[in-house]
């Protein structure tokens, strides 16, 4: 099977859910505290709405500087999740 995504999601893939759909979204978690907390937060506002959430892959870190101080911290994360059948 061939994947784009990375190691981590091939092997997501290929031995988890092989015959499961599973949907990649994009988001972006912000914290006034750091980077830790800003991925539990995307998680945590993703959990609300999202059902059968399986992995989180941290793709960045930014944040907002004030004064030379960061005031926000931002985590872009990927969750990956398996599609419910009917």
């Amino acid at each position: 099977m061939d994947v784009s995504g990375g190691d981590g999601y091939k092997r997501f893939v290929e031995y988890s859910y092989l015959m499961a759909v599973v949907k990649v979204i994009e988001l972006v978690g912000v914290s006034d505290k750091g980077w830790d907390e800003a991925v539990r937060e995307a998680l945590r506002e993703a959990a609300k709405t999202v059902r059968n959430i399986r992995k989180v892959e941290v793709v960045g870190f930014s944040g907002e500087v004030e004064g030379g101080v960061i005031k926000e911290y931002y985590a872009r994360v990927r969750l990956y999740f398996e599609v419910e059948r009917p």
